[in-house]
């Protein structure tokens, strides 16, 4: 069974994380858990609060896991401190280079940026963080008329909120196939992949 890590923070964007999940989670759910585990992790497994208030406690923190075959990285206002803090950029770049996949979602791509996944790759984020990101990877190719875009061979980036549903949707079918992405979207009753088909 393949594991997948969703990374929570303070002031994290709550679609950012939670659209993810349950595309994946769902995606689990109809394979009879037998494709995927779904999990959060956290700097450590304290509780944090979500942008706007939302509380969620991590189900582990980031020194219990070894590795990831696939990892989120969300966004949120949250990403401006996580990007300060170099024992975490240290333990997540880990995380990333022995994924099979890494995929970011808004902000998120502030982290993938300050450890070196996107030097003169291309990459989409928020409409309001472009700005941000330029100063963080001078070298990088911003792509705001995009929902996401593959960055290189195993870094995804997404632009704002809801587009990390679309990325994530595209990656379940990517990774285990168009019919479990299907399924998946019938069962969120999710119309923009479904009208992709």
């Amino acid at each position: 069974m393949k594991r997948l890590g969703i990374f929570i923070f303070d002031e994290v964007e709550v679609l950012d994380f939670a659209g993810p999940f349950e595309v994946f989670s769902v995606g689990s759910q109809l394979s009879d858990y037998s494709l995927l585990k779904v999990f959060t992790f956290g700097a450590d497994d304290s509780l944090i609060r979500t942008k706007n208030g939302l509380q969620v406690k991590p189900d582990f923190g980031i020194s219990e896991l070894l590795n990831l075959d696939f990892l989120v990285l969300p966004g949120g206002d949250g990403s401006k401190k996580v990007i300060q803090d170099s024992d975490l950029l240290f333990e997540l770049e880990s995380l990333i280079q022995n994924s099979r996949w890494t995929m970011s979602v808004c902000s998120g791509s502030r982290i993938l940026a300050k450890t070196g996944f996107l030097e003169g790759k291309p990459y989409c984020t928020h409409h309001e963080v472009f700005e941000s990101m330029k100063e963080i990877v001078p070298d990088g190719i911003p792509k705001p008329e995009l929902r996401f875009v593959q960055s290189n061979d195993k870094i995804w980036t997404a632009a704002g909120i809801s587009a990390g549903i679309d990325l994530s949707l595209y990656l379940l079918e990517k990774t285990f196939g168009e019919e479990l992405a299907l399924k998946t979207a019938k069962y969120m009753e999710y119309q923009p992949y479904l009208d992709s088909k």
